[in-house]
C-alpha cells in the first residue's frame, strides 16, 4: 500500500491555498462559519477545540436550503477544516468526516481533483491511524468524496482495493461491525459509479469490486446483524454491480460469472417478499428446460373463516406511516404503499405478513382459479368497487410499536427488490440476446403440470408483491427481455395437440407464451396503481408484438382485446395512450390474421360498459369539417360509412380521439394536454394516428371503406402547428397510399369490384394536393416532415396520377425535383426514392424529358456524401433503366433517337462508379449497368466513345460477380451480366470480354456458397440464343462441364437453410444443359460424350427428376417453364440427330442414345 504521509498538518501533498475569504456568493449562514474556521489557526489546547467543535455542530446543522453556495468555496472550507484536525483526536476526526458527508450530500458537490486527493489522503489516513468506533463515519465521509469521482482516485485504489486494502478488510463478511461493513460497502459501490461521458475506473478494479459485491450478495445474514442494515448493505452491493454494468465496461462473458449473477439477483428479487422463501443454487445455468429452483414444500396452513378475503367486500388502508430519522440512504418512499388489489389475485392473502407463507400448491390453485375469469370474454371491470383491496395492518398480531417497525422492514425488501430488479435491467441489456435467452426459464414462467408447483419468476413478483413500484420494475424487467425476441418465440408451436413421450421445444416456448398472457391479464385485472397499470400493458404490448399468434392456439388475442377495452376510458392518460399502443401492436402482429380480423368487426359495446361511451360518435358528424375544404369535402364526406351499424369501432374510436375536442378540462394526469388546447392529449392522438396506419398497413379492406373520412383526418392533422401531428399525418398517408398501390398490384388477390375505385382514389389524392401536403413540401424549416411528405408523395396509384388535372401533376413532379437539390440528406434520400418511383409512370416512361430530368437529379445524388442518399439514388437508377428497357418494346422509336448519347454516356460512367461503393450501393449500380448494356443499340455501339465505356462497364460486372461482397450483390451482378447478353448487338462470342464473363459465371454456379446465386448465374449461362456467341469449343466445353459439376454438387451445402433451394438450382441447371444441346455443334459433340460417359447415369437421374416434378422452395426470382420441358428434350434430341458427324465419330450416336434413354424412361413412368 502506497504510504500515507502527513507532514505537519497537510497530507498527500499540499492542497491549493486557501482562501481566506470565501466568495460573495456564499450562502449567508455557511459564509459567516466559514469566516470563523478559516480565523482559527492549529492549536492542542481545550478552548480551540472547544471552538472547533461548536464550528463543526453549527456547521452540520445548517441545511443550506437557500442555495448560492460555490462548490469551489465549499471545497476550500473542508481542505481548510481537515488542516485543522489532527488524527489524535478522535472526536474531531469524526466530527468533521461527518462535515464533509453532511456538506457534500446537501449541497451536491464533486470535489476537484487537487483538493480531492487531499481529502482522500487524509480520510485513509484516518482509517490507519483512528480509534475503530470513528470508521463509519469517516467511511461516510469517503463514500461522498469518491462518489463518481472513481477515475480520479487511482493514487488510493490500492490502498482502498489492493489485497490488503482498507475497504476489502472492512467489508469481508468475517467484519464483526455490520455497519461498518455496510458503509465500507457502500464506497466501493460509489467508487464503481461514473457519469456518461466520464471514464470508468480500471478494469482490474472493477473485478475486484464486483467480487466483493458477489460475495456479499451470496453471503447470509450475519446473526448480529439486524434486518434494515442486511437490507441496506444488500442495496448497495446491487447497486454497485448496476453501475459497473452501467458503465460500459463490465463484460459478462464467463458463464459461471454470469450464471452466478443471474443466481443472486434472482435471489434478491425475492427477499422479504411475504409467502416465500426459496433457496437458489450459487450458479444458474443456461438451459432450455425449467430448472428447478428449490423452493421447500411448505403445508399450507387453514385460515380462519373470518379474515379469508371476499370479492363482496372491501377493507379501507389502516396502513399507518410513520416518519424517522434514517441514514443518507433512507429516502422517502411515498409510493411505497402496500396497495394489493384483489380479484381472487394472490396478493390479496399476504396480509399476515411473515407469520405464514403461502404453499407452491396454493399458489397455483389461486392462479388456476384466476384462469377461468380471464378466460371468459366478460371481465370485471378495474374500477368497479369490489375489484380491489388494501392490506389491513389491523389484522397483524403486532402492537402499534412493532407494526411500524415491520412496516419499515417490509419497506426496505422491497427497497432491496427493487435494486435487484433494476441491476437485473441493467444486466440484460449488458448481455446478448442469444445469451439471455438461454436463462429464459429462470425468469419467465411456463405453464405447471398437473400435481406441480408453480415456479417463482418475474410474473410472481408483478402478482404477488405488495409494493405497486416494485412490480413496475419486475415489469420493467419482463419487457427488456421480450423486446426484439422475436425471432427467439418464433419456434413456439401449438396448433395441434402435443402427444409425444417428450416435450419439444417449440412446446415448451408456446407454452410460455401462454402462460405470460394469463398472468398479465391477471395482473392487468388486479392492478390499482395508474403507473404500475401503465407498465403492464406496455409488457402485454411487447409480448403481443414479438409472439407468432399464426403458430399458436387462437384466443390469446381475444382475451386480451376484450380485457384492455376498458382502460381505453381510464382516469391517467397514461393508461389510455398505453391501451392503444396494445391495440396498435394486436392489429400490426402478423397481420392480416383472421382472428384480429373478427374483433375488427366486432360490435364496438363488446366488453365496453352499457352505455356504449368508449366509442363515440361524431355528432353532429360533419360539425368538424373545417369550411375552408368549401363544398368537396362536404360531397366526399359521402363515402364514409357513419350509420348505426360501424364496420369497424377501433377506426371510429381512433377517428374521435383524433378530431373530437376534450371532453373536460385537463386533470393531473394528463400531462401530455396543453395548456388551451381543445384537442385531448397530444399523447393519445399520436397514438390514435398510429393505430390507423397499422390498420392501414395490415386491414386495409376495412380501412379503406373510410377514406375519404380519413383523408380529412389528414387534412385537419398536417395543417396543425403540432410538428408531431403533422408527421403522423403524413405517415398515415403513406400507408393508406401503400395499402392502394397494393391493391392495384398484378399479383393482387383483391376482386377489381372490391378494390378503392380510381375515380375515389383521385379525389382523394385531390384533397391532399389541394390541402397543406405542398406547404409540407416546402417547410424546409422541418426536414422530417420534408422527408415524410415525400415518402407520402410517392405512394400515389399510377393509375390515379395519370389522371389527376395537369397542373396537379406538374406540381408533383416540380417538388420532387425542386427537392432532390436539398442540402438536407433526409430530404434528399426521400426525394431520390421517390423519383425511382416515378419514372416507372406507365404515363411518365414515354416522356423524354421527365426522364432525363430525373436521371440528371438522381446522377447528382449519386456522388452525395451520405452513403444513404447514394444506395437511394442507385435504387431509382435501376429504376430509370428498368424504363429504359421497357420502353425498347414500344412501337415508337422516338424515345431512343431523342434519348440523349451523352446522357447514356454519363448514366454508365456513374454506375461504373457505384459498382465500386459500398454493397446497399453496389448492388443497384450493377443493375443498372446490365440494363444500360442491355439498352444500347447499334447506333450506339459503332460509335468510337462508347467503345472504352462499354469495356469498362462489363469488366465492373465481371469483378463484382467474382467479388466477395453480399449475396445480394453478386445476384444483381449474375442478373446484369444475363442482361448483357440479351443485348444481339454487343459482340458476344468474338469479343476479348466474353471468355472473362463466361469464366466468371462457370466459377459462381459451381463453388458459390449462396444457392440463389449459383441458380442465377446458370440462368445467364442459358440466355446466348445463337451457338457463335459461347465462343470457342473449349469455351462451349468450359460451360458445359462446369455445369455437370454444379449439377453433381447441387446437394453439397454446409448450410441447412440452402437446401430448399437445391430443387431449383437442378431444375436451372437442367434447363441450361438441355439449351446447350440445342446450340451445340459438330465439333461441340466430343465434350458432351466425354461428359455422359463419366456422369451419364447422374445426369439422366436429375434430367428425369427435372421432368417429372415441379420447382419447390423456389422464390429465387428466376421462372421456370414446367409445361414443355419433353418437348424442349425432343427439340434438343432432332437437332443432335440433324448435326453433321464426322467419319468415325461415335459421340453423335452416344448422345443420341442418351436423350432416346431418358424420352423413353420418361414417357414409361408416365
Amino acid at each position: 500500500m502506497a504510504a500515507v504521509q502527513v507532514a505537519g498538518c497537510f497530507l498527500g501533498g499540499p492542497p491549493r491555498e486557501v482562501r481566506q475569504e470565501v466568495s460573495p456568493r456564499f450562502g449567508s449562514g455557511l459564509r459567516c462559519l466559514s469566516s470563523r474556521l478559516c480565523s482559527l489557526r492549529l492549536d492542542d489546547s481545550s478552548s480551540a477545540r472547544t471552538e472547533l467543535h461548536l464550528v463543526f455542530d453549527q456547521l452540520i446543522s445548517d441545511n443550506y436550503e437557500g442555495g448560492g453556495v460555490d462548490p469551489e468555496d465549499v471545497t476550500t472550507l473542508l481542505v481548510k477544516a481537515c488542516q485543522l484536525v489532527p488524527f489524535n483526536q478522535n472526536h474531531l476526526v469524526s466530527k468533521v468526516c461527518q462535515l464533509i458527508h453532511h456538506l457534500l450530500n446537501r449541497l451536491q458537490v464533486i470535489v476537484d481533483e487537487q483538493n480531492l486527493d487531499f481529502l482522500l489522503a487524509y480520510t485513509v489516513a484516518a482509517i490507519q491511524q483512528c480509534s475503530s468506533w470513528t470508521h463509519l463515519k469517516v467511511l461516510q465521509a469517503l463514500a461522498a468524496l469518491v462518489y463518481c469521482n472513481g477515475s480520479k482516485c487511482h493514487k488510493y485504489l490500492g490502498d482502498l482495493l489492493g489485497k490488503n486494502g482498507l475497504l476489502m478488510k472492512l467489508s469481508d463478511v468475517t467484519y464483526s461491525d455490520p455497519e461498518v461493513r455496510r458503509a465500507a460497502v457502500h464506497c466501493m459501490a460509489n467508487l464503481c459509479l461514473s457519469m456518461p461521458g466520464q471514464p470508468c475506473m480500471d478494469e482490474y478494479y472493477q473485478n475486484i469490486c464486483f467480487q466483493a459485491f458477489l460475495t456479499t450478495l451470496q453471503s447470509p445474514k450475519s446473526p448480529e446483524m439486524d434486518d434494515i442494515t442486511f437490507c441496506m448493505l444488500l442495496q448497495n452491493a446491487l447497486k454497485g454491480i448496476q453501475s459497473l454494468l452501467n458503465g460500459g465496461k463490465m463484460k459478462l462473458t464467463q458463464t459461471d460469472e454470469l450464471g452466478a449473477l443471474l443466481a443472486v439477483l434472482k435471489k434478491s428479487m425475492f427477499h422479504g417478499l411475504p409467502g416465500l422463501n426459496i433457496e437458489m443454487p450459487t450458479v444458474l445455468y443456461p438451459t432450455p428446460l425449467p430448472q428447478y429452483d428449490g423452493r421447500p414444500p411448505v403445508k399450507p396452513q387453514p385460515e380462519p373463516s373470518i379474515s379469508r378475503p371476499t370479492l363482496n367486500k372491501k377493507k379501507k388502508s389502516k396502513v399507518k406511516t410513520k416518519k424517522s430519522q434514517q441514514t443518507e440512504e433512507e429516502d422517502n418512499d411515498d409510493d411505497e404503499r402496500e396497495t394489493t388489489p384483489s380479484t381472487v389475485s394472490d396478493r390479496v392473502s399476504l396480509n399476515e405478513g411473515n407469520t405464514q407463507r403461502f404453499s407452491s400448491s396454493g399458489v397455483q390453485s389461486l392462479l388456476a382459479d384466476e384462469s377461468d375469469v380471464v378466460g371468459k370474454d366478460q371481465v370485471a371491470l378495474p374500477f368497479s368497487s369490489s375489484s380491489w383491496k388494501w392490506v389491513s395492518s389491523s389484522e397483524s398480531d403486532y402492537s402499534d410499536a412493532e407494526g411500524g417497525m415491520q412496516s419499515k422492514i417490509r419497506s426496505f425488501q422491497a427497497r432491496v427488490r427493487q435494486a435487484a430488479l433494476a441491476c437485473f435491467l441493467s444486466t440484460i441489456k449488458s448481455i446478448e440476446k442469444k445469451v439471455l435467452y438461454g436463462y429464459w426459464s429462470a425468469f419467465i414462467p411456463d405453464t405447471p403440470e398437473l400435481g406441480s408447483p408453480q415456479s417463482v419468476s418475474l410474473m410472481t413478483l408483478t402478482l404477488k408483491d405488495p409494493s405497486p413500484k416494485t412490480r413496475a420494475c419486475a415489469l420493467q424487467a419482463l419487457s427488456a427481455i421480450l423486446e426484439g425476441s422475436k425471432q427467439f418465440l418464433s419456434v413456439a408451436e401449438d396448433t395441434s395437440d402435443h402427444r409425444r413421450a417428450f416435450t419439444p421445444f417449440s412446446v415448451t416456448i408456446a407454452s410460455s407464451i401462454r402462460e405470460l398472457h394469463r398472468c398479465l391479464l391477471l395482473a392487468l385485472v388486479a392492478e390499482s396503481s395508474s403507473q404500475t397499470l401503465t407498465q403492464i400493458i406496455k409488457c402485454l404490448a411487447n409480448l403481443v408484438s414479438n409472439s407468432p399468434y399464426d403458430r399458436l392456439k387462437l384466443s390469446l388475442l381475444t382475451k386480451v382485446w376484450n380485457q384492455i377495452k376498458p382502460y381505453i376510458l381510464h382516469k391517467d392518460v397514461n393508461v389510455r395512450v398505453s391501451s392503444l399502443t396494445l391495440l396498435g401492436a394486436i392489429v400490426s402482429t402478423h397481420a392480416p390474421l383472421p382472428e384480429v380480423q373478427l374483433l375488427l368487426q366486432q360490435p364496438c359495446s363488446s366488453g365496453l360498459s352499457s352505455n356504449n361511451s368508449a366509442i363515440p360518435h361524431i355528432s353532429p358528424p360533419d360539425w368538424w369539417k373545417k369550411s375552408s375544404s368549401g363544398s368537396f369535402l362536404e360531397e366526399t364526406s359521402l363515402e364514409s360509412p357513419r350509420d348505426s351499424s360501424e364496420p369497424c369501432w377501433l377506426i371510429r374510436l381512433c377517428i374521435s380521439t383524433i378530431v373530437l375536442p376534450k371532453e373536460d378540462s385537463c386533470s393531473g394526469s394528463d400531462t401530455g394536454c396543453a395548456l388551451g388546447s381543445t384537442y385531448k392529449p397530444s399523447p393519445m392522438r399520436l397514438e390514435a394516428l398510429q393505430v390507423l396506419a397499422h390498420l392501414a398497413r395490415g386491414y386495409f379492406s376495412m380501412v379503406q371503406l373510410y377514406l375519404m373520412e380519413l383523408g380529412e383526418v389528414i387534412y385537419r392533422c398536417m395543417g396543425e402547428i403540432d410538428l408531431s401531428m403533422q408527421l403522423h399525418g403524413t405517415k398515415l398517408l403513406e400507408e393508406l397510399g401503400a395499402g392502394i398501390i397494393q391493391q392495384y398490384k398484378s399479383d393482387s388477390v383483391i376482386a377489381t369490384d372490391q378494390r378503392v375505385p380510381v375515380s375515389l382514389v383521385v379525389m382523394f389524392w385531390t384533397l391532399m394536393l389541394n390541402g397543406p401536403l405542398p406547404k409540407a413540401l416546402q417547410n424546409a424549416e422541418y426536414p422530417n416532415l420534408q422527408a415524410s411528405a415525400c415518402d407520402a408523395l410517392a405512394a400515389i396509384l399510377p393509375e390515379a396520377f395519370d389522371n389527376l388535372p395537369n397542373d396537379k401533376q406538374i406540381l408533383c413532379l416540380t417538388m420532387l425535383l425542386g427537392l432532390n437539390d436539398s442540402k438536407n440528406r433526409l430530404v434528399k434520400t426521400a426525394t431520390s426514392r421517390a423519383l425511382g418511383v416515378y419514372v416507372l409512370f406507365p404515363c411518365l416512361r414515354q416522356d423524354v424529358l421527365f426522364i432525363a430530368d430525373t436521371a440528371n437529379a438522381i446522377l447528382m445524388s449519386l456522388q452525395d456524401k451520405s452513403v444513404n442518399v447514394r444506395a437511394k439514388a442507385a435504387w431509382s437508377l435501376g429504376n430509370l433503366t428498368d424504363t429504359l428497357i421497357i420502353n425498347m418494346g414500344a412501337p415508337d422509336p422516338s424515345f431512343h433517337d431523342e434519348f440523349s448519347d451523352l446522357l447514356l454516356l454519363k448514366m454508365l460512367s456513374s454506375a461504373i462508379e457505384a459498382s465500386k461503393d459500398k454493397d446497399k450501393v453496389k448492388s443497384n449500380a450493377v443493375r443498372a449497368l446490365g440494363n444500360l448494356l442491355h439498352f444500347l443499340q447499334p447506333s450506339h455501339i459503332e460509335k468510337p466513345r462508347f467503345a472504352e465505356i462499354i469495356e469498362r462497364s462489363i469488366q465492373a460486372l465481371i469483378s463484382t460477380v467474382l467479388t466477395e461482397a453480399a449475396m445480394k450483390v453478386r445476384w444483381n451482378a449474375c442478373y446484369a451480366v444475363g442482361n448483357v447478353f440479351k443485348n444481339p448487338a454487343l459482340p458476344l462470342g468474338t469479343a476479348p470480354w466474353t471468355s472473362q464473363a463466361y469464366s466468371a459465371l462457370t466459377s459462381v454456379v459451381t463453388s458459390c456458397k449462396n444457392f440463389k446465386v449459383r441458380i442465377r448465374s446458370a440462368a445467364a449461362l442459358s440466355i446466348p440464343s445463337k451457338r457463335e456467341h459461347y465462343g470457342s469449343v473449349d469455351q462451349y466445353a468450359q460451360i458445359w462441364n462446369a455445369l455437370v459439376t454444379a449439377l453433381q454438387k447441387s446437394e453439397d451445402t454446409t448450410d441447412f437453410l440452402e437446401f430448399k433451394y437445391s430443387a431449383s438450382l437442378r431444375t436451372q441447371i437442367c434447363q441450361a444443359l438441355i439449351h446447350l444441346l440445342n446450340l451445340a455443334s459438330t465439333s461441340d459433340l466430343f465434350c458432351i460424350q466425354k461428359t455422359l460417359e463419366l456422369n451419364g447415369d447422374m445426369v439422366k437421374s436429375y434430367i428425369l427428376r427435372f421432368l417429372k416434378s415441379g420447382t419447390e422452395g423456389d422464390d429465387t426470382g428466376v421462372p421456370h417453364n414446367l409445361e414443355g420441358r419433353d418437348q424442349k428434350i425432343k427439340t434438343a434430341l432432332e437437332h443432335i440427330n440433324s448435326v453433321q458427324a464426322l467419319t468415325g465419330d461415335t459421340a453423335k450416336g452416344t448422345i443420341l442414345d442418351f436423350l432416346e434413354d431418358v424420352m423413353t424412361v420418361y414417357f414409361d413412368s408416365s
